[in-house]
């Protein structure tokens, strides 16, 4: 990215498998170790830092600090905890929980049943295989209680949207690959997936897919006045992944889609970008301004849209004209249509102070 190598980072879940090989280590040899290899989903191998490395009465404890390399990730920097104990001549079982800072599963649609700690599936597997690892050889029957924790993880699920997804009192443990791309599109759109199937399990027949906090702000504020109340689930951040989230409420017949953002964003939809941030402005005004042209009683713009140095810029000189807000709006709707045929899909333009330009 801008001639910069971006570096790749590791998953809460590969930190939190990488902490528990380390105390379940320390716990087999009772010695202290400071560094464990683990073996990651993607067919890497990594080598982790162990830190606050100590032995108790039954187990060990440990952990992990969290590089998410060049990620823009709220996790970064935070210690993964992970602590390892056995009750020896019991019945023969691991146990996977969640400790201080880890949230619990509120509502349906994830992958993990409501109730359960917020241990993703990927990272439960890699636990269970380094523990089985680690106590290969042991014969004596078992109970091996495995506890994650990051100490400030409830104040950090505060700047994510595991709350609206249904995840209370912390942070989740994440991960299929084990490694985290810089700026992740991956990431993204698995979170829209998650987020449009919890919109379904909670009951909601409308889900907002807005480009942008502002947008979605607007949304909510003229549907309530408007009487229209959706469930904070039904709210779905899609930023600059157009194309991949309608396809996603189309591939899951969600019943009405609304697509909410302000007129730069919608101008590139209309222009037919699955991703908003693709593309320069100035040919996407360009071909704004061709649509000008074609429109009766919209000619006198095409220069305007011609000399606008933003799609912002082209809706402020032209007094915010109506006609300007149809013409795209109706050509953002027609990107829709081809990108998720039949999906019934509304068009809302929110302004630059919040208010509602268009709504149809």
């Amino acid at each position: 990215m801008n001639g910069k190598t971006l570096k790749y980072g590791f998953t809460t879940g590969s930190c939190a498998a990488a902490a528990v090989k380390g105390a379940a280590q320390m716990l087999r040899d009772q010695t202290l170790i400071d560094e464990v290899d683990l073996h990651l989903p993607s067919g890497d191998t990594a080598r982790f830092p162990l830190h606050g490395c100590r032995l108790t009465g039954k187990g060990a404890t440990c952990y992990v600090v969290k590089d998410a390399g060049d990620d823009p990730d709220v996790t970064n920097g935070c210690h993964v905890h992970a602590t390892v104990e056995i009750d020896l001549f019991t019945k023969h079982r691991i146990l996977i929980q969640g400790g201080v800072g880890i949230g619990r599963v509120t509502k349906p649609g994830l992958a993990l049943k409501v109730g359960e700690w917020a241990i993703n599936p990927v990272p439960r597997r890699m636990i269970m295989e380094v523990v089985k690892e680690v106590f290969a050889l042991r014969c004596v029957p078992a109970t091996i209680t495995i506890t994650i924790s990051i100490p400030n993880g409830e104040e950090l699920a505060k700047k994510t949207i595991n709350e609206r997804l249904g995840i209370v009192g912390g942070l989740s443990i994440l991960g299929t690959t084990g490694i985290v791309k810089p700026i992740s599109t991956e990431a993204w759109t698995a979170t829209v997936d998650t987020s449009v199937n919890v919109a379904l399990a909670c009951g909601s027949d409308t889900v907002v897919l807005s480009t942008g906090r502002s947008s979605e702000l607007a949304a909510q504020l003229h549907l309530r006045d408007n009487g229209i109340h959706l469930k904070e689930e039904s709210f779905v951040m899609m930023g600059d992944h157009f194309g991949y989230s309608l396809e996603s409420c189309h591939l899951r017949k969600v019943p009405n889609v609304v697509v909410a953002g302000q007129f730069a964003k919608l101008v590139k939809i209309a222009c037919g970008h699955r991703q908003t941030h693709v593309s320069s402005a100035e040919l996407d005004l360009a071909q704004v301004a061709g649509w000008l042209k074609e429109s009766p009683g919209l000619k006198h713009l095409e220069p305007l849209a011609r000399e606008a140095n933003t799609a912002r810029h082209l809706l402020e000189e032209s007094g915010f004209s109506q006609g300007l807000i149809d013409l795209v709006c109706r050509k953002a709707a027609e990107t829709c249509e081809t990108v998720a045929p039949g999906l019934p899909v509304r068009i809302f333009l929110a302004g630059y102070q919040g208010e509602k330009l268009y709504f149809g």
